[in-house]
């Protein structure tokens, strides 16, 4: 969940020089492993926050970080990769002062879970560490929602355990939809253009484990985890927390800032003014057949991202989706076939069909199972009204 920074080829001959002092990590008994959480940021890559984990050896003075959540935006096809659900991120190691710098540059809030770990278990942790640093072992495939910069820390941790690790926790049953908009909460859009490409399974309770995929949600569990090692005995996970960077409260802002307007008041208008131009026809009794084009092109190309994701994408929980039922690619294919009917005053199948799967899907609206965002009603509509105009006009002039 951030971006690679200039340093990157610095990064790639630091994990060298990390895997060439291995031995030393390993045995060294001043060693303090802990789990470093950031706050949210205002970019929409940054808007979950993240995780990493921090290793110090005083003795030998070494403070590094492991970061999980490296990714290049500048790497060869990286949109069309990220569309189709195979972006690679790579583990980084970085100092833990350049790590700590960008936060506090970016004002966001950093803490540290000192985790309580034996001799033996730092000794595997940093071993899993090291081996998941070397060039050959450090690119993974990203999942948004189950493999990620928060998921990848956890299990680390869990697998150099000796013992089982449970997480207390009275949180009440939530989704994946619900947790992303709690975290989108202060991004309008970027919370509309998540409901639109995420399907029926983010609307599913999920366990704790899987509200670990938000590092915030993560750090909140191993507060309060408790190790049972091989002899029954007991101890918390994390024994100490601190506070590094504390965020410095700003007027807040987002990426749309300068947009006055939420998705369900901008196509709130949207419709307003489709009902007007519609008035307008019903008043002189023509089609203005411009106006389907402009959206139904529109509405086609969404349905063709809509479409590509439920089919040929990788991302998970992103089919099935019940917005294809409005954005579709045949809106797109059927184009030039409605708007030579409409030219030549005719009436056409397809506005029928599309005005009642329309009724159909608003009628429905409350029994299908996804949440779906408010504003993808006003959007309906527009559509709506568009072939219920078709049809009243190509039937007065049929008349």
């Amino acid at each position: 969940m951030r971006r690679i920074v200039p340093v990157v080829i610095g990064l790639l001959l630091f994990s060298v020089d990390v895997v060439s002092q291995e031995n030393a990590l390993v045995g060294a008994d001043s060693v303090r492993l802990s789990l470093l959480t950031c706050a949210p940021g205002k970019e929409v890559y940054s808007l979950f926050g993240h995780t990493a984990i921090r290793y110090e050896c005083p003795e030998k003075h070494i403070d590094w970080v492991f970061n999980y959540g490296i990714f290049d935006f500048d790497a060869p096809n990286f949109i069309w990769r990220f569309v189709k659900g195979e972006t690679d991120y790579l583990l980084g190691v970085t100092s833990f002062g350049r790590f700590v710098e960008e936060y506090r540059y970016y004002n966001r809030s950093v803490w540290q879970q000192t985790l309580n770990l034996t001799a033996e278990e730092k000794g595997k942790l940093a071993g899993f560490l090291m081996e998941n640093a070397r060039p050959e072992n450090r690119k993974y495939r990203y999942n948004f929602l189950y493999d990620n910069c928060a998921t990848r820390p956890r299990d680390k941790i869990e697998e150099c355990l000796d013992g089982n690790l449970h997480y207390i926790s009275n949180d009440k049953g939530r989704t994946f939809r619900e947790i992303i908009h709690e975290f989108t909460a202060g991004n309008e859009w970027a919370c509309f253009g998540m409901d639109f490409c995420l399907g029926q399974e983010t609307d599913r309770l999920i366990d704790d484990r899987q509200k670990m995929f938000a590092p915030l949600y993560l750090m909140s569990y191993m507060a309060s985890a408790v190790v049972t090692d091989n002899k029954n005995e007991q101890r918390l996970l994390v024994c100490d927390t601190y506070t590094l960077v504390e965020e410095v409260k700003e007027t807040e802002g987002s990426v749309f800032a300068g947009f006055p307007f939420t998705p369900l008041q901008t196509f709130s208008i949207l419709l307003f003014i489709v009902a007007l131009i519609t008035a307008f026809e019903w008043k002189k009794r023509r089609l203005l057949w411009w106006v389907d084009l402009v959206l139904f092109t529109v509405y086609g190309v969404s349905g063709c991202i809509v479409a590509f994701l439920i089919f040929f994408s990788e991302h998970p929980a992103v089919s099935p989706n019940y917005l294809i039922v409005v954005f579709h690619p045949l809106h797109i294919l059927f184009l030039p076939w409605v708007i030579r009917l409409e030219i030549k005053k005719k009436r056409n199948l397809y506005h029928l069909l599309n005005f009642i799967i329309l009724i159909l899907f608003i009628l429905l609206w409350g029994i299908i199972p996804q949440r779906i965002h408010l504003a993808a009603l006003p959007l309906s509509l527009c559509l709506l009204l568009r072939s219920m105009s078709n049809l009243i006009l190509t039937s007065k002039k049929t008349g």
